[in-house]
């Protein structure tokens, strides 16, 4: 991958922490980075005293690779440390959900009430047959009910496994069987511009195709009006045993690595991987990066856009904000219903200070323009973040100048559903931050780049220094991301099946986690991703990152999206095919030679692309990522693969059609 480099991502832009906050900030001393390097174990122990334990650990890590066990012998519960220490304390009468349904609803919840209501859910499912070391489906819209539900779920001891509102009967029959689940929870429908989606009726499919582990299905009414077709005694109503329950409900003393959650990854072919999290890890992992990369304070109203079927719900809409005593805003519908100024809104309304969300989004928000942000009040905001892939350079600047006004740090974050907790980000008090980059490794993880034959090419300890400029300046290397050392978040395996997780993570390199991601570090020792492995194309013997190029495409000023693939080609072993969505006031014109020629102008001439495709969108999973897989197969003229897990199939046969058209 070495041979990219000099092609890669060219970006001075540098922006140091502002004074006012980094004299405000929870962590402004740059020693953090060494004192945690010098003893992770130590780091983490300290940072678990932030949590409430029933019971202190005896053996702070025990490592038996690839599995990895923390606070070995300490016992607690979630659901005490998000919701009965702050409800049972002063923040008893705080806010602890904002939720603002798409039809216009607006709730809030205080933590008081929060106990109350996580109680009386916990006391429904334990009516309905669900104890200690049971699994439990959760299939909701993004209503306060759904986070409920996960932290009754914690409060029990029984482990939860959230099948995003939006996926087939197929994917919740087969999530459902693989966690041999109990119960599933799920409600009437939810919303979605303005359309309702039916999950009920999707859960009746699941259970004709076949869920014999599943003994009842509680059903909250958030629609109205379904009538129950089939099955009827198995079915439940909310409202019929919810609210008649106790408020009262004790928390189960659970030991720290007892299971906490399921969550299934989507978007690849063969079966979902029921990946694993265990609970006192887990949550201070979570519960300390929280606090250290948004800069959480009391008085601030956050919000991640995230849906809780995916672990940045999980763990930064849920367990880490919660854990910390936050206010969290919780959204059920999509950002253009009934208008695109909708985000906008809701942070004008509520006075929302921290906006975490995804490139996906903020790509399209730039493709919407600039009118909709700008006829909202965004003064509340301090601080922006960015999830979920990497995030273009053009981006971040948009993102920093339209929505932060010039004044919000950016905090950039790396991690998967995998680690559970983000692994490299900038601390908006101590980093200087570069539009791209998710800068540096957090305290406390030991991250590498690895070349094709496994040997380390960096594994150097960088301190970012106050300037952001690395005591050791060195070239520029890239590779393979690799992780060093146990973390305490860490999944602990795939369900049911760990000779799957040793051969998926553990194989690639010895001694290694591989989480299948590309990277570079810089000069300054910042880590720049450049996604998946996978994505990586060899054109005439060059590596070439699909990353670069489409950063290289989104920077001219007619693109608001692209994803670019390899295509196989007789002479280069493979040649670049790019899909590109265009501003709205550029909709229509034709710009493929200039977006050739932009191309090779901001990376050479080996980037230029052969195929420019001018599209009206992009196969995309219902948590928003490009499905790169399937353009692969448009491109080679293959049959499609699985598109189950596309939020619109539609997308990917128009393009098919539109492709074929022109090769023809």
């Amino acid at each position: 991958m070495s041979e990219t480099l000099e092609t890669l991502l060219d970006e001075n832009r540098h922006f140091p922490p502002f004074d006012a906050f980094r004299s405000h900030a929870h962590l402004h001393d740059e020693s953090i980075y060494a004192t945690a390097a010098a003893d992770p174990v130590s780091f983490w122990e300290k940072e678990a005293l932030a949590l409430d334990w029933i019971e202190k650990w005896h053996t702070g890590m025990e490592w038996d690779r690839p599995f990895a066990k923390w606070f070995v012998g300490g016992k607690l519960n979630a659901c005490h440390n998000c919701v009965d220490r702050h409800a049972d304390g002063p923040r008893a009468d705080k806010i602890a959900i904002v939720w603002e349904g798409e039809p216009g609803e607006v709730r809030r919840i205080t933590y008081r009430d929060l106990k109350a209501e996580v109680s009386k859910i916990a006391n429904a499912l334990k009516a309905l047959g669900v104890g200690k070391g049971d699994r439990v489906s959760i299939y909701l819209p993004m209503v306060p009910e759904l986070a409920m539900t996960m932290l009754a779920c914690a409060r029990i001891g029984a482990a939860h496994s959230v099948v995003f509102g939006g996926f087939s009967a197929d994917s919740l029959a087969e999530r459902t069987n693989d966690a041999q689940a109990k119960v599933i929870v799920t409600a009437d429908g939810g919303y979605r511009r303005g359309n309702v989606v039916p999950l009920l009726k999707i859960t009746e499919d699941a259970l004709a195709i076949g869920c014999p582990s599943v003994d009842k299905i509680l059903v909250l009414d958030r629609i109205g009006g379904y009538q129950i077709l089939g099955h009827s005694e198995r079915f439940v109503w909310w409202n019929d045993i919810v609210p008649n329950q106790s408020s009262e409900c004790p928390c189960e003393p659970m030991d720290s690595e007892d299971l906490l959650y399921i969550l299934y990854t989507s978007g690849s072919t063969g079966k979902p991987k029921g990946i694993v999290h265990t609970t006192g890890g887990y949550m201070t992992q979570t519960a300390a990066t929280t606090k250290w990369v948004f800069d959480l304070n009391e008085g601030d109203v956050y919000w991640c856009t995230a849906d809780c079927g995916w672990v940045t719900g999980h763990s930064y809409l849920v367990y880490g904000p919660l854990a910390n005593g936050a206010t969290v805003v919780m959204y059920e519908g999509a950002p253009d219903s009934p208008d695109k100024d909708r985000f906008w809104r809701i942070i004008e309304r509520h006075r929302v200070t921290i906006l975490y969300t995804a490139p996906t989004a903020i790509r399209a928000f730039m493709k919407w323009g600039t009118e909709y942000p700008d006829r909202c009040d965004l003064s509340s905001l301090r601080l922006l973040g960015s999830v979920g892939e990497p995030i273009n350079p053009e981006a971040w600047i948009w993102y920093h100048e339209t929505i932060g006004k010039s004044r919000c740090p950016i905090v950039d974050t790396w991690w998967q559903t995998e680690t559970g907790a983000i692994m490299i980000s900038p601390l908006p008090g101590i980093t200087t931050t570069k539009p791209g980059s998710a800068t540096h490794p957090l305290p406390g993880i030991l991250a590498a780049i690895m070349n094709e034959d496994g040997k380390e090419v960096y594994a150097e300890f960088q301190n970012p220094g106050k300037s952001g400029e690395a005591p050791h300046a060195r070239p520029p290397v890239g590779g393979i991301l690799a992780i060093k050392h146990p973390w305490p978040a860490m999944t602990r395996g795939i369900y049911g099946d760990p000779d799957r997780y040793k051969k998926t993570y553990w194989t690639r390199f010895e001694e290694y986690y591989f989480p299948g991601d590309g990277a570079k570090v810089d000069e300054d020792g910042c880590f720049w991703l450049l996604g998946r492995v996978d994505d990586i194309m060899l054109v005439a013997g060059h590596n070439i990152s699909t990353m670069e190029v489409e950063s290289a495409l989104v920077d001219h000023h007619a693109v608001a999206e692209a994803a670019v693939i390899g295509k196989t080609h007789d002479l280069k072993g493979q040649a670049i095919s790019a899909f590109v969505i265009l501003k709205q006031d550029h909709a229509g014109e034709d710009l493929v030679d200039e977006l050739k020629a932009h191309v090779a102008g901001k990376i050479g001439a080996l980037a230029r692309p052969d195929d420019i495709f001018l599209c009206a969108d992009l196969p995309k999973t219902r948590s928003g990522k490009i499905m790169r897989r399937l353009l692969r197969d448009v491109a080679e003229g293959r049959a499609l693969g699985d598109t189950t897990t596309l939020a619109d199939a539609a997308v990917v046969n128009a393009l098919k059609v539109q492709y074929e058209d022109k090769e023809g």
